[in-house]
């Protein structure tokens, strides 16, 4: 009895650090919109700024004060953010502020390893609550104790500020009907640089108590934004009492799963949020929104001169790549193999962003499966490379056609953390069935044909086959099908109103993604010989969101643009310096800033302002 009674109250301990920054995120979407991914940084910063503080000064005051200024500095630092970022971003879509986020997240881990080193960090004891105390006779934590009653503390303090300030409601009002606020004279500016400077805070604060309790190290960033978004998603975005209740159910399961299932541990907590978004679409206490005022991702209708001066431009590029063989040398040819692969990759991704108007989190699965599917046949029934790429997109396929049933019922945010839960639960699957795919070990051995295995005779197969499945992707989206897609995507009401079943559109169109991704990932295991679980894990995933918005959303040709660019940035840094994050942040923030619609999307248009508006409404037509 007594040893559940602890597991209990460790649970509620963890819901309460979980619940800290959970809150802060909460507040920032319900107003802003924006899905930040920099708020695991601010929470990372939190704890590095605590530490420092902590050991410059000593004693009680020195230790709750390092809290406490920290919490402050990490808000100040998100109010930085917002004005010299978010600010230039609120006018372009919300994905592009995503990607932005991203940048920081890049920079803050490059700036964080400069400052304080790769090694973990063990904080100070807090003063005064060191000690234990006796719970049915066990030991337990006075520190724990003390994180218990913050949480519900917490949240009482922000209920008063939500209900009895003016500030407070104008929260409460931008965060039901945001575009109602600004028409009633709200100032918008001041009131998001606000909430980031709170939101960031609370990240911070939950950072800075964790010093006490673990170890401050670089990878506090990415794992603690995940299960901030997963309470959050379960809660129901933009409600701090479900943020509440959603940790609370975390914190119990994060106790007694590893107890309870603990061949499952990992995954548990994805498994309940899936089912969660299954059952309540928009999570525990989450409405729907009022209206669909959401941005368009709407392929733009081409002019005929730029559509003809980029036709020639991807004949130029076919040509040029079928020539380089003869110039390049291996390392050159292996890095234009993978360019192809990603440039795939991404393209699938954009097919459900772009004209299906679906966000995925969790795109990684499909290239993890396809990669899988491949290697699993080299390990146990020794096929060749030829039966690897049949099954490599036919597993993706089945996958998505099985995920996509139950992503497409949703939207928004909701489908895009749905996706990214049932991509945690094939890598979970990966990464503990030892027997089957080696676990952390992956799959050794996966190389390509013998007749394959020259550098340059891969890398014709890649390009025949992600050229053919980059201009079929194409074919689909202006066949009558991607015209559907399409027309549920921009007005689902309508298209149900003359007969399109825009659900069951959206579902083949998650199928058709996912089976390219597959190819791609079938391709990617046979370039690099091995498999491994980070193929389906979150940074995979990220890594294809940033190449399609860094390409531009609204384009065709973006994504295979933006896998250059990103896959070139990243390969070329990581040569010549440990700090590529830092730069790499820093290019996308740049080409955030100036091409807000993306490389591509700027290009077109700037191309089509030369035309007259006669023009474009002929070609249009």
């Amino acid at each position: 009895m007594a040893f559940y009674v602890a597991q209990f109250l460790s649970g509620l301990s963890q819901a309460a650090s979980l619940f800290l920054v959970a809150a802060g995120l909460s507040i920032i979407f319900g107003v802003t919109r924006i899905v930040n991914f920099a708020h695991g940084s601010f929470y990372m910063l939190g704890a590095y700024l605590a530490y420092m503080m902590a050991d410059m000064w000593s004693g009680a005051v020195g230790f709750w004060g390092a809290i406490l200024l920290s919490a402050l500095t990490v808000g100040l630092l998100g109010v930085a953010m917002e004005v010299l970022l978010l600010r230039r971003l609120y006018r372009s879509p919300e994905l592009f502020q995503l990607l932005a986020t991203f940048g920081v997240v890049l920079v803050v881990q490059d700036v964080a390893l400069a400052i304080w080193g790769p090694e973990d960090l063990l904080g100070p004891r807090a003063p005064g609550l060191d000690g234990v105390v006796r719970i049915f006779g066990l030991p337990f934590p006075q520190y724990e104790l003390f994180l218990i009653v913050l949480g519900p503390a917490v949240l009482g303090l922000l209920w008063l500020t939500f209900h009895r300030t003016r500030w407070g409601t104008l929260v409460r009002a931008a965060t039901q009907d945001r575009e109602m606020t600004a028409a009633l004279g709200v100032n918008q500016t001041w009131l998001f640089t606000s909430v980031l400077f709170l939101g960031s805070a609370l990240a911070g604060l939950g950072g800075a108590l964790q010093i006490p309790r673990e170890a401050v190290n670089l990878q506090m960033d990415i794992n603690i934004v995940v299960e901030a978004f997963v309470v959050v998603v379960v809660g129901g975005m933009g409600s701090v009492t479900g943020a509440f209740l959603a940790a609370l159910l975390i914190g119990q399961l994060q106790a007694f799963g590893i107890l309870i299932f603990p061949g499952i541990t990992l995954v548990l907590v994805f498994l309940v949020m899936a089912v969660v978004l299954v059952v309540r679409p928009y999570g525990l206490l989450g409405r729907a929104p009022a209206t669909a005022r959401g941005e368009s991702h709407a392929l733009e209708p081409p002019l005929y001169p730029a559509g003809r001066g980029l036709q020639f431009a991807g004949l130029a590029l076919i040509v040029a790549l079928i020539a380089l063989p003869a110039v390049l040398g291996d390392y050159a040819l292996v890095v234009l193999t993978e360019v192809l692969i990603l440039a795939l990759f991404a393209a699938s991704l954009h097919f459900i962003m772009g004209p299906g108007g679906m966000i995925s989190f969790g795109h990684a699965a499909y290239f993890g499966l396809g990669a899988y599917g491949a290697a699993l046949l080299v390990e146990h029934f020794d096929a060749g490379m030829v039966t690897g790429l049949v099954v490599a997109p036919l597993a993706a396929g089945v996958g998505a056609l099985l995920f996509g049933w139950f992503c497409v019922r949703l939207s928004g945010v909701y489908l895009a953390m749905l996706t990214l839960a049932f991509a945690q639960i094939v890598w979970s699957v990966a990464f503990q069935w030892y027997s089957v795919t080696g676990g952390d070990n992956g799959i050794l051995g996966v190389w390509p044909a013998a007749w394959a295995s020259p550098k340059w005779v891969f890398y014709y197969l890649t390009l025949v086959l992600c050229t053919g499945g980059v201009l079929l992707l194409r074919r689909i989206i202006f066949a009558p099908f991607g015209y559907a897609l399409r027309a549920g995507r921009d007005s689902p009401l309508r298209s149900d109103a003359i007969g399109l079943d825009v659900t069951r559109y959206q579902w083949l169109a998650f199928t058709l993604a996912g089976t390219f991704a597959g190819l791609a990932g079938g391709l990617y295991a046979y370039a690099k010989g091995s498999v491994f679980p980070t193929l389906l894990d979150i940074p995979i995933s990220v890594d294809g969101l940033v190449m399609v918005l860094l390409g531009g959303v609204q384009t065709l040709s973006g994504p295979i643009v933006g896998a250059a660019v990103f896959h070139g940035l990243e390969t070329e840094m990581v040569r010549y310096t440990d700090y590529w994050r830092l730069l790499l942040g820093l290019t996308i923030i740049l080409l955030v800033l100036v091409f807000p619609q993306g490389i591509v999307g700027a290009l077109q248009s700037r191309l089509g302002a030369r035309f007259s508006p006669r023009l474009r409404e002929q070609v249009a037509r």
